[in-house]
């Protein structure tokens, strides 16, 4: 979005909305209280220089407030916070002006430090960065204004949760007060010299979780009752045979949820279990449920019915996000991971049974090891009347926070993850594949995009209809037939003519300088590939793995998706 942000015409002009998947993993360790997920869909709106501030906290207030068009929220139930200032950026007292004429039109006096609260940079300021003080020179930012939703005071979250020795406010912790939208006034540049500068348009940046705006509809400060996650509890109480309704069985139960939920979008996005990057991520959500269950019904054969769940989350979404070939892939998926983990649970509990003192470096292991969370770890240890050094557990932890961090904010993206070893050898795989359609399928088939991580490759292609099972395996037997011939695989640089002359392919839609870049896999005349391409390569197939063409499916227009992966 930055190029729009900057003044560049958007496509589809300057006023925009959607809704979108978003995946959170450094919220797995919180997942168990009654607000915290790892997936949720994200609901937000633009203004490209377009409307600003006035125009965006009315129609925000107007869709919580509003009977007949909006959700019919109770005003008197909403909240707000706004910049304090900083940074060279004043105090918000345009938005507090806003706010408390917007609350006077529905008969209630906001007051600040009342109903309207101004918090400094680290609470109401967004930036990919952080705060303005974190923002690198030429990256885009703003002050932003929160509303909270208030579950009421009757309900004693806070004085039943972890704070309650703390006084309560909106952005305490307790529950009571839930965000439900954040209005961002991206307005701001940061220069080379520190300072922030005005953009040359004023834009707005509006998110907004649909699963904690549901739960504001419902009055209900448990978001595992929303519709969506409703209906996987009640077949995990059926599996289970126990209750939501009895306290202590909740945390584990939500746990499930959510991660069985989070799981099924990633592995419908391509992403498989591995101790990698987004396949770590993903092997920890599908472990962390196991262990939840297994816990809840002190039964390790129950892990097994954890991919039936998935059918409930798959039949819930339908079309919208997942289609006919998705629920046998993610339930083959699971099943294959839980087989695993059955084993790993087995080995990690005889661990814990016949190691007199535990430690915390010791916890860990068994935490990255055999997915056991520390919690689970200690939960095992008080019964066996054992503890566990926490500090030293964190301390190892915090070494390996690195990994989860960047699995979620650099590697979800499209294009190549990395130059590490594994995704240059897919890059290869790309081109491998690619050929090996076009001899199988025919000379139409032309790549219309990749997408490539450490884990798996996804290629899309131009082909009118779904391959047969034979037609997969000819492909997969062809590309596995050269990785064991051991190619040489040759760079070089021609004018672009000769290039296209000798017969490399160029494809949808590229620019291409005069000069041009050229890797051929094979002998030079009787090559198997030849392709215009900036890399990075392997030298020779002989540094591949075997490939499994693990999925295929359909983008419509003549366009259909394979999955790849190295054995």
């Amino acid at each position: 979005m930055m190029p729009y942000l900057l003044g560049q015409k958007h496509p589809l002009g300057t006023r925009l909305a959607d809704s979108q998947k978003c995946f959170r993993s450094q919220d797995i360790d919180e997942v168990g209280d009654n607000r915290h997920t790892t997936f949720f869909e994200m609901l937000g709106n633009w203004s490209l220089g377009d409307y600003f501030k006035k125009e965006q906290l009315a129609y925000f207030f107007t869709f919580l407030t509003d009977k007949k068009i909006g959700l019919g929220l109770d005003p008197q139930r909403l909240y707000v916070s706004v910049f304090a200032g900083g940074s060279g950026v004043d105090k918000d007292d345009d938005a507090i002006m806003i706010w408390k004429n917007l609350f006077a039109k529905v008969g209630i006096q906001a007051k600040e430090g009342t109903r309207i609260f101004a918090y400094p940079a680290k609470k109401n300021w967004w930036s990919r960065a952080g705060t303005p003080e974190q923002m690198p020179a030429g990256e885009l930012g703003g002050p932003d204004s929160e509303v909270f939703f208030d579950f009421g005071a009757d309900r004693k979250l806070h004085e039943n949760s972890p704070w309650k020795n703390e006084p309560c406010h909106i952005n305490c912790d307790c529950g009571r007060f839930v965000e439900i939208g954040n209005n961002v006034f991206m307005q701001y540049v940061k220069q080379a010299d520190g300072t922030l500068k005005e953009l040359p348009q004023k834009n707005i940046d509006f998110g907004g979780g649909l699963t904690r705006l549901e739960a504001a509809v419902r009055d209900d400060p448990d978001m595992f009752n929303i519709s969506s996650l409703a209906p996987v509890i009640k077949e995990i109480e059926k599996i289970s045979e126990h209750s939501y309704s009895i306290e202590e069985h909740r945390p584990s139960m939500r746990v499930i949820a959510d991660h069985l939920t989070a799981a099924s979008f990633l592995i419908k996005d391509g992403i498989f279990p591995s101790n990698k990057g987004q396949g770590y991520v993903l092997r920890r959500l599908l472990r962390r449920a196991a262990i939840k269950l297994y816990f809840l019904t002190d039964n390790r054969d129950s892990i097994v019915m954890l991919p039936d769940i998935v059918r409930v989350i798959t039949k819930f979404y339908g079309d919208q996000y997942f289609n006919s070939g998705d629920f046998p892939l993610i339930q083959n998926t699971i099943t294959v991971e839980i087989s695993k983990f059955s084993h790993s649970l087995d080995r990690g509990l005889k661990e814990l049974q016949k190691n007199p003192q535990v430690d915390g470096k010791f916890a860990f292991d068994l935490y990255q090891n055999y997915g056991f969370p520390l919690e689970v770890t200690a939960e095992i240890l008080s019964q066996m009347g054992k503890q566990v050094d926490i500090q030293q557990f964190q301390i190892e932890f915090e070494k390996h926070k690195e990994l989860s961090r960047t699995a979620s904010a650099g590697m979800f993206k499209g294009g190549l993850a990395d130059h590490s070893n594994v995704v240059t050898a897919y890059h290869t795989a790309t081109h491998l594949l690619h050929s090996a359609l076009r001899q199988i399928l025919g000379t139409h088939v032309q790549q219309k995009g990749s997408n490539i991580t450490s884990e798996r490759l996804r290629f899309d292609f131009s082909h009118p209809e779904k391959l047969s099972d034979i037609q997969v395996k000819a492909v997969q037997d062809l590309i596995n037939q050269k990785i064991s011939e051991r190619l040489i695989v040759t760079k070089e640089e021609l004018p672009k003519e000769k290039a296209l002359e000798q017969g490399a392919l160029a494809f949808f839609g590229q620019k291409y300088s005069d000069i041009v870049t050229v890797y051929t896999i094979g002998d030079k005349k009787n090559y198997f590939s030849k392709e215009l391409c900036g890399g990075p390569h392997v030298e020779s197939l002989a540094e591949l793995a075997k490939i499994n063409i693990v999925k295929q499916e359909s983008l419509g227009a003549g366009t259909r998706r394979l999955y790849l992966q190295f054995v």
